[in-house]
């Protein structure tokens, strides 16, 4: 089985171990790199590489884990120089000044998870301009606006478990579900609730309606007001999926001391740390995510990957992503990470992110 199909609790014990025991240091770069293509390992990677991570809004404990916890470990791995830099708030435009900035200090790879997917085109192309890199992760832009995007999970995959997890804590008789969605113009949201329609209009989830949905711009307090909204204005409720990080545990919040806990069933896509005491106080059967820390890791070294020559981008190329293995380019420059994986109670306390 290739290391990109690997089941994804795996990866996630993986990075635990490495947070606990020390990564091994790898022998020195190589001072040329690989052909384009050539899926040469990690050793054939540029030292000194400048990577600088942009995520959707900083002190987000979500990117905390992708960004800090992944991506700088991978930078340190092969050698280069990793920062991370970012508004404070998720707005469509707060990310041009810092791509203006990052292409001004010369950086050599950016890491941007999009909160628009046209508002930052412009910067990106005028960094790319520049000679920077650009490795999406998360959230996507415009295919044409970078050169490679990791995506955590496919679309169709994240869509599926959503609505499969809600129908199970829902029950058989089903009823009105409510989507609590990051901002409106985050383009992996958008594509997510897309699908989910699309796996609510199939027969087996007929009993499933969705009355609204409603964008909390991943930020914690507007996202617990729009939960207690849905409450008062849907007084038939029987389950919100929350496919954001921020959105889901400010729910949980909610729900956990409201009258609607156990009535009102949530689900969503969280981390383990954020969601483990409502998942053990029954607030939450079940959520799901990836291992962020390997989606930052899996981004950095794509982008040392391109930034070093042993890839261009385009869809077939190969190459190795230090301990996640081997990985392949997809069409449009894509590179899946793996499928989501399902925390329940029983399994919530293996995990640290």
């Amino acid at each position: 089985m290739g290391a990109r199909n690997r089941v994804i609790v795996l990866a996630a014990l993986a990075a635990l171990s490495l947070a606990v025991t020390g990564c091994a240091s790898q022998e020195p770069a190589a001072t040329e790199p690989a052909p384009a293509g050539s899926g040469g390992a990690a050793a054939t990677i540029k030292e000194g590489l400048k990577v600088a991570f942009l995520p959707k809004q900083v002190n987000n404990p979500y990117f905390d884990a992708s960004d800090n916890k992944g991506g700088k470990v991978a930078v340190e791995e092969f050698k280069g120089v990793y920062s991370q830099t970012g508004p404070s708030e998720a707005s469509p435009s707060a990310q041009v000044s810092y791509i203006n900035t990052l292409s001004q200090q010369g950086t050599d790879v950016i890491v941007v998870s999009a909160n628009d997917k046209d508002a930052i085109c412009g910067a990106l192309q005028e960094a790319r301009t520049a000679g920077a890199k650009i490795v999406t992760y998360d959230s996507d832009t415009n295919p044409a606006c970078r050169d490679a995007f990791i995506n955590q999970a496919s679309p169709e995959g994240i869509a599926a478990s959503q609505i499969k997890l809600i129908s199970e804590a829902v029950g058989p008789d089903g009823g009105e579900i409510a989507i609590l969605s990051a901002t409106a113009n985050a383009t992996n949201q958008n594509a997510w609730i897309e699908m989910m329609k699309t796996e609510l209009a199939k027969p087996e989830n007929a009993k499933l309606k969705l009355v609204t949905t409603v964008y909390g711009d991943d930020d914690d307090q507007k996202s617990f007001q729009e939960t207690q909204g849905l409450m008062a204005k849907y007084p038939n409720l029987k389950g919100v999926i929350s496919p954001t990080t921020v959105g889901v545990a400010a729910a949980a919040r909610y729900l956990s001391t409201s009258e609607y806990k156990g009535k009102v069933q949530l689900t969503g896509l969280g981390t383990p740390n954020q969601m483990r005491e409502y998942v053990k106080d029954g607030t939450v059967r079940s959520f799901a995510l990836w291992n962020p820390s390997d989606l930052g890791y899996l981004a950095a070294y794509t982008g040392g990957a391109l930034a070093s020559g042993m890839i261009s981008g385009k869809e077939g190329d190969t190459f190795t992503a230090g301990k996640l293995g081997e990985y392949t380019v997809g069409k449009d420059g894509a590179v899946l990470l793996g499928d989501p994986f399902v925390f329940t109670k029983d399994n919530v306390d293996d995990f640290d992110f």
